[in-house]
This record gives structure tokens, C-alpha cells and sequence, in this order.
């Protein structure tokens, strides 16, 4: 029998060793993807238990080994997790590998008390909603107290009443096991009443604080995914804006033409449904610059026909070092738009807009410039550096600041009389597949 302080000083370190594996496994990313996954494969269940089993195999392997070092196994506890967690057939594999450092020791009790343990863990996890195994809490009175409150006008089986008096009674078997073979079974056992229910209610406890820690990983990481979707959705939702706000403005050109230049109308459609057709065709939200190039002429094209070649000139100062680099569709557009219809419109004479790329170090620069009307005096800051607020200029910007954030640049400087010139500037690496996820990296990497 041991000392009553040896055995509460265990019992200290057993909660110590379950709360250091646990926040150390929780810094794994490999080991979150495998714990917090609806659907695992042979292999990634395997990698799981290797994850869990291995360093709490290594502290049964000290208990055995090293005299007084009792609190590093936690192997009921284990197989308890892993059989709520995982799954029964897990829990009976990640059972046999905890005990295999007991049975070399001549406790022979404990392998078939841990496969029973890992039937009973699994057997639960299966039946029961995952989420009152997440928010499982070993203290008593919380939990009787959601108790009551759950059953107060709906009386019903407290899953988590029912984890907490399981984990007891199977801690409590062992030491009943123990006391009929002391030395084919490990457990703690004390002749004191007190150190005996410190004893059982370790066992819960022990269990909770790994369910705690991950589940706090697990909550982020759902909190990622909704912002994630959030920004998925707004990106969309301007995308969705873009779309309309130019085909209005073109059916508005290629209405102006259908009675008294049919075949040029004509042409103007083709022109258009092009457009569209590349439109359909982008499922993305990025494409290379030079598509969306591609797509600026095209539009450039119809507005030429409309103009006269003699009042609308394009030039181009493209980086051929920028062409593969990719940016957000309808970025380009929506700017050579607003020079068109606010710039160069207004004046008698037309212009010119003058497109042009760069790279300055790892970012991508895009300069729209025209030499129309430029913006009246009254809209223009003091430091004459502008912000679209137009539906097409305040839409790139927006998208720029949900794709990249502070990392955008978006500035617009108008001289009255001398025109305007729209600058972008941002990052030129490629983004993730998923891209409010490639922010979220974005945002991250500048925080650190």
C-alpha cells in the first residue's frame, strides 16, 4: 500500500503528464488534421494512434521501469479517449500497444482490462453526439448542473452524466481487480476513503483536460472555417456585383448603335459574347494577367467602335515579366470603364488611356491612366489622393481588401483638366486553391 502524499503527488503528476502530451500534440498541425477529420482512412487512423499511443506508451514503460514514477501512466485514460474519440477498433489496437510495456512486466490483468475499456469507450463514442463528447466536464457539479437544467422540462440520459460514472466505475474496477491480484494489474489504491475518491475522480479529470485542449483547437479552427466561408461569401457577392454593373454599360453602348450602325452593333455583340463566354468560362477567382488583358481589349474594342478610333487611343506599357503573374479577374476592367465614362467621355476630344505593369520587388503594380476631364475639385482630398466611389472603383478596391488586406494598395490621383490614374499594387506571389484561406495565411505571415 502506498503513502496517502505519494499517491496524491501522483496523482498531481498524472494530470501534469495527460495536460503536457495533450498541449503538445495540439501544436501539430499534421496531428489536428487527423484528430478533428469526419472520415479517416486505414492509414490516417493509424498515424493517430501513433500520435497518442507512442509517448503514453513510453510513460507505462516508465512506471514499470523507474521506481515511484507511477503518475506517467495514464493508459486507462488513453484508451478512454481514443474509444470516444476515434472509434472501438482504434481504441482496441491503441488498448493492446499501452499494455504491451505492462504485459512484459507480468501484469497480464491489464491488456484484457484495457481491450474491455477500449469496447466500452468505443461503444459510447459511437452511439452518442460528438459534440457531447467535445464538451464533456469532469467536474461534478457543472455537470449536474447542465444535468437539471437539460431535464427540468424534457427528462432524458445525460450523455455526459453517463461519460463521467463510466470513466469512475472502470477506474473503480481496476482497483477492485487490483485488490484480488495485486501484482497482475496496476493501479493506485489507499486505505483512506479521501485518497480513494481523489483517486477516482483523477480519472475523469484526466480525460478531460486533453478533450479541453483539443477541443479549444478544435473550436478555432471551426471559427477559421467561418470566416473562411465569410469571406468566400463576400468575395463572391462583389464578383456577382462587377458582372451586372458591366453588362449594363455595354448593352447601353450597343444600344446606341442597333438603329443608325446595325453592323457595327452587330459587331459590338460578337464582342460582347465573347466576354461573357470567358466569364462562364472562369471558375476562379484568379486568372493570369494576361487574360485579363484579354478581357480589358476586348471590352476596349467595343468602346473603340463606339468612340471612333480618332477620339479613343490605347497604349500599353506591359511587362512582359508580369504576364504569367495572376490577379483577380474583372480587375482591370472596371478601372479602363470609369476612365472611359468619366474621363474621357465627358471631353469633345476623346483621349487616351494608358495601361501599364511592373514588378517592384515581390509585389505586382498596375497603373490605369487617362487624360480626360479628371475629377472635379469639390471630390478631391486635400492630399489629392482619391478613393473610387463609383460601383466599379469601389469594388476593386473592396476585393483587394478581402483578398490582401493592409498588403493592397489602391490609390487614385486626379489633377482637374489633366485626368487620373489609378495605381494597384499587391502581392505577386501565387495564392493558395482555396483563397480567403490564402488571406487568412496573408493576414498571419504580416501579424508575425
Amino acid at each position: 500500500m502506498l503513502d496517502s502524499r505519494l499517491i496524491l503527488i501522483t496523482l498531481l503528476i498524472k494530470l501534469g503528464v495527460a495536460a503536457a502530451v495533450a498541449a503538445a500534440l495540439a501544436r501539430s498541425r499534421t496531428f489536428q488534421s487527423l484528430l478533428l477529420r469526419d472520415d479517416r482512412t486505414l492509414g490516417q487512423t493509424l498515424g493517430l494512434l501513433a500520435f497518442i499511443c507512442i509517448p503514453l506508451g513510453l510513460g507505462v514503460w516508465f512506471r514499470v521501469t523507474v521506481p515511484n514514477f507511477l503518475g506517467a501512466d495514464i493508459s486507462l485514460e488513453t484508451t478512454i479517449l481514443i474509444g470516444i474519440l476515434v472509434g472501438p477498433g482504434a481504441a482496441l489496437i491503441g488498448a493492446i500497444v499501452l499494455a504491451l510495456p505492462a504485459v512484459l512486466h507480468r501484469e497480464f490483468l491489464d491488456l484484457p482490462f484495457l481491450l474491455a475499456v477500449a469496447v466500452t469507450a468505443g461503444i459510447y463514442g459511437h452511439f452518442v453526439d460528438k459534440e457531447d463528447v467535445w464538451s464533456f466536464s469532469p467536474f461534478v457539479d457543472l455537470s449536474i448542473y447542465r444535468w437539471v437544467r437539460r431535464n427540468l422540462l424534457r427528462p432524458s440520459i445525460d450523455r455526459q452524466i453517463l461519460l463521467l460514472v463510466l470513466i469512475v466505475a472502470m477506474e473503480i474496477l481496476r482497483e477492485w481487480i487490483h485488490r484480488l491480484d495485486p501484482h497482475r494489474i496496476f493501479a493506485l489504491t489507499s486505505s483512506s476513503w479521501i485518497i480513494r475518491l481523489a483517486i477516482w475522480a483523477s480519472a475523469p479529470i484526466v480525460v478531460g483536460i486533453p478533450l479541453k485542449i483539443w477541443n479549444a483547437i478544435r473550436i478555432e479552427r471551426s471559427l477559421e472555417e467561418q470566416k473562411r466561408l465569410l469571406l468566400e461569401a463576400r468575395l463572391d457577392a462583389l464578383q456577382r456585383q462587377i458582372n451586372p454593373h458591366f453588362l449594363f454599360n455595354t448593352l447601353n453602348s450597343i444600344a446606341s448603335l442597333v438603329r443608325f450602325r446595325p453592323e457595327q452593333a452587330r459587331e459590338l455583340i460578337v464582342k460582347l459574347a465573347n466576354i461573357l463566354r470567358r466569364m462562364l468560362r472562369e471558375h476562379d477567382a484568379f486568372v493570369p494577367l494576361h487574360e485579363e488583358l484579354a478581357t480589358t481589349e476586348d471590352y476596349l474594342s467595343i468602346e473603340v467602335v463606339r468612340f471612333g478610333a480618332e477620339k479613343l487611343r490605347v497604349e500599353k506599357e506591359i511587362d512582359p515579366a508580369t504576364l504569367e503573374i495572376p490577379v483577380p479577374t474583372m480587375l482591370i476592367q472596371p478601372l479602363v470603364e470609369n476612365s472611359i465614362k468619366h474621363g474621357l467621355e465627358p471631353r469633345i476630344a476623346g483621349g487616351i488611356i494608358t495601361l501599364r505593369s511592373r514588378r517592384e520587388g515581390d509585389r505586382l503594380v498596375i497603373e490605369v491612366e487617362d487624360d480626360g476631364v479628371g475629377i472635379a475639385p469639390g471630390r478631391a482630398h486635400t492630399s489629392g489622393v482619391l478613393q473610387g466611389t463609383g460601383i466599379g472603383m469601389k469594388n476593386v478596391r473592396e476585393r483587394l481588401q478581402v483578398l490582401y488586406g493592409e498588403a493592397a494598395l489602391f490609390d487614385v490621383h486626379s489633377q482637374p483638366g489633366r485626368g487620373t490614374k489609378v495605381t494597384l499594387a499587391f502581392p505577386a506571389q501565387h495564392p493558395d486553391v482555396d483563397l480567403a484561406a490564402f488571406r487568412i495565411a496573408l493576414s498571419a505571415e504580416q501579424r508575425r
